[in-house]
């Protein structure tokens, strides 16, 4: 044994259960404590992906007029902004009939158009919106119940976890979302990072945005937003490790200007027309990079192996950069830009920018629909 923790594998990984599944376990706990006057400890309902589910009640207290029942949310193995959050529900009598669902402390309200809640209301997407008032709906028919409800989702810690989530980019103010259109949480889902560039996308073209930038983390939209300091923050789109899909999605969205900024790693298979840059995805083609280098006037052999015997992508950079082959930078980018248009097929105008780990700007090129 080498000492070494071994990896979960992806199919050992555990499942967690999604903000809006914990939102209408409580508010079925909160809502049978208010009716019969019992405490619940715990709550069964029906998940979206097709499976019964019961999840424990941290508390639950019940008064004259109302009950409230908290939840520990349990993401699994995804490493979730809102894993260990506690998602209460408050439900009371209402002198109005029907069910009115709202949020309260911690959890967000949408301040900007192109989100799948209208402006003014509380972040609980359609799904766990639909999911907790079907729920509720079928407790009070069992009960033979006809008056009004209030319902309450709230999250003590919302809005203290929702720095750690796009939210205020979004237009989402206050708190985190009440998420979830399957009920549980895939450990390291791609689906759920895809929907967040959907969600991004709207929101860049309802602020009118017709140019976004797009990075690849934290860092690349760092400097962009220095690139482009004219550009709203709607404007920048973190879409790690999907470039086809995004370029794909800003199409479908009417975008008439996309910006890639980013590195030399995942850019180096940009250019060679890789579009889903994971490390594991496709590695770098140093031959590839070798014979750009040649384009760009490299006729240096040594050089030209060092290129080849590289290590990284960056490597390949830093070599290129400290023997003054500039040029190289500016090709890439255009190859990057190609590669863009031949995968959403034309359409839009896209150019490239490159940057080091540091931040210094190594080129840019830009390339329109129809030039060759």
């Amino acid at each position: 044994m080498d000492g070494k923790a071994k990896k979960k594998d992806k199919k050992e990984m555990r499942s967690g259960y999604t903000t809006g599944a914990c939102a209408t376990a409580t508010t079925k706990a909160a809502l049978l404590a208010l009716i019969t006057g019992e405490q619940q400890t715990e709550s069964t309902i029906y998940l979206p992906v097709g499976k019964f589910a019961t999840f424990e009640m941290e508390s639950c207290v019940i008064e004259s007029d109302f009950a409230e029942a908290g939840t520990i949310k349990d993401a699994g193995d995804d490493p979730d902004a809102t894993h260990g959050a506690l998602i209460k529900s408050t439900v009371s009598w209402s002198d109005k009939p029907g069910i009115l669902l709202d949020g309260g402390i911690g959890v967000g309200r949408v301040t900007k158009d192109g989100l799948p809640v209208p402006v003014g209301e509380a972040a609980i997407n359609p799904v766990p919106r639909k999911m907790i008032l079907e729920t509720a709906e079928e407790v009070l028919t069992t009960h033979g119940i006809t008056g009004g409800i209030s319902i309450i989702i709230s999250v003590p810690d919302g809005e203290k976890m929702a720095g750690k989530t796009l939210n205020k980019r979004l237009g989402i103010i206050g708190g985190i979302s009440i998420l979830g259109t399957r009920g549980t949480v895939i450990p390291f889902s791609s689906s759920a990072y895809m929907a967040s560039i959907v969600q991004a996308i709207s929101v860049a073209r309802a602020s009118q945005c017709e140019h976004v930038v797009i990075t690849t983390g934290g860092r690349s939209e760092k400097y962009g937003m220095q690139q482009y300091p004219d550009l709203p923050e709607e404007a920048f789109i973190e879409m790690g490790d999907f470039v086809g899909f995004t370029l794909k999605q800003c199409k479908r969205q009417g975008i008439k200007k996309v910006s890639l900024v980013g590195m030399m790693g995942k850019f180096s298979k940009v250019a060679q027309g890789v579009m889903m840059v994971h490390s594991k995805s496709a590695p770098v083609d140093f031959n590839f990079l070798a014979n750009v280098a040649m384009e760009a006037g490299v006729d240096d052999q040594e050089l030209l192996e060092m290129l080849k015997q590289a290590n990284t992508a960056s490597q390949v950079g830093d070599l290129l950069f400290e023997n003054g082959y500039h040029n190289f930078f500016t090709l890439l980018c255009t190859y990057c830009c190609s590669s863009g248009l031949k995968e959403i097929g034309g359409g839009i105008s896209i150019e490239t920018s490159l940057y080091t780990m540091k931040g210094t700007l190594l080129g840019k090129a830009g390339k329109h629909d129809g030039e060759n």
